[in-house]
């Protein structure tokens, strides 16, 4: 099997070496060579073509938006935005993403070994995710570090206890998504109208992103889109996202839903993850929740997502044909974990008709069909 091969442009000397040294120590990567900007990558690119390119946002001479714009008009590869945290350039990442950057990542600084390790994993698996993603034109420390054990979602809570949860007036919807995440989801919640249920949403980014990301969103939509805080009730007409680097759960009190963030380990390599949201769903609403797994590269969410079906919750995954990448969709099928596929332009209606207390099975075989 080839080496993913990956082009590392940025106008830091000491990044560049970081980056490429992450890459060349993984033994599916291999650094195709760096840049201090966009035009040394033009140059550098007419000899061979990287399969992903990690790209600074700001950098003399060319922007990282203009070079993402330029590249997906006229040859698309997948690129992964590698930015500082600062808030200016969060909005720029969104920019880039909405360009047609497909992942974000967080730029390595030194830090303690468990800091580090979590970065190098992030920076893995987004070139891993890159390489796997569909893209459209569109006009080191000195000593190697232990890998992290994959953790489960019993790093954070129990499973559920399997008894039924009765039904309520209340309904929740479940969204967990990675890699394309953004602008599927930015597509979705512009589809909804203000009166549809409460959704938690876990997106996976670093933190310092997901606040401007609910931002944008929230000026796009007729619902209330905004970063989770602790606390916060999960009502009609309101999405709440996972912040960066923080889990977020979902609770029950009587029959009102609220959220939890949560820190804690990586789990299925990832914070926040998928498979914790599901899990707490599970946990807290059983049948009253529609669980939904989006484009994404891994297996993130596949077990939550069953065992949340497993409780009576109805499940939806994002179809191949319309996913950026076809992974966690499809580690949720071979789970069981998905009721039904459906391509990412029905997904809005579907959960109109769920809040609306109409979906039944029939029904969304029914919708499916059509």
């Amino acid at each position: 099997m080839k080496p993913i091969r990956v082009l590392i442009v940025d106008d830091s000397a000491s990044v560049r070496q970081v980056l490429s040294e992450i890459v060349a120590a993984e033994p599916d990567m291999e650094v195709l060579g760096t840049a201090s900007n966009p035009y040394f990558a033009a140059e550098r690119m007419r000899d061979e073509v990287p399969d992903v390119i990690i790209c600074d946002i700001e950098m003399p001479r060319m922007d990282g938006i203009t070079f993402v714009q330029k590249l997906m008009s006229q040859r698309p590869i997948p690129v992964v935005i590698c930015s500082s945290l600062a808030e200016a350039g969060s909005k720029m990442a969104l920019q880039a993403l909405e360009a047609g950057a497909v992942e974000i990542i967080a730029k390595p600084k030194m830090g303690t070994p468990q800091f580090l390790l979590e970065s190098r994993t992030r920076i893995a698996d987004a070139v891993r995710a890159a390489s796997h993603a569909t893209v459209r034109s569109r006009r080191a420390p000195a000593k190697p570090l232990v890998p992290q054990e994959k953790l489960t979602a019993d790093a954070v809570l129990p499973p559920s206890n399997g008894r039924p949860i009765d039904r309520t007036t209340d309904k929740v919807v479940v969204i967990g998504a990675s890699t394309g995440g953004t602008e599927a989801l930015r597509r979705i919640l512009e589809a909804l109208p203000a009166d549809a249920p409460g959704i938690a949403i876990v997106q996976h980014m670093p933190a310092g992103f997901t606040s401007a990301f609910a931002k944008r969103l929230d000026g796009l939509c007729q619902i209330e889109v905004r970063e989770a805080v602790t606390g916060d009730r999960l009502m009609p007409g309101l999405a709440l996202i996972a912040p960066g680097n923080q889990h977020l759960l979902l609770q029950r009190s009587g029959a009102q839903y609220h959220v939890e963030v949560r820190d804690g380990p990586l789990v299925t390599r990832h914070r926040p993850s998928v498979d914790v949201l599901f899990r707490s769903a599970a946990r807290s609403a059983g049948a009253n929740a529609l669980g939904i797994i989006m484009t994404g590269m891994g297996d993130d969410g596949a077990k939550g997502l069953l065992e949340l079906r497993q409780t009576g919750a109805h499940t939806l995954g994002q179809d191949e044909a319309t996913c950026i990448v076809y992974g966690m969709p499809k580690e949720a099928m071979k789970a069981g974990a998905v009721e039904h596929e459906l391509p990412l332009d029905r997904i809005p209606s579907e959960i109109v008709r769920f809040g609306h207390d109409q979906m039944s099975r029939p029904a969304a075989r029914a919708a499916q069909g059509r």
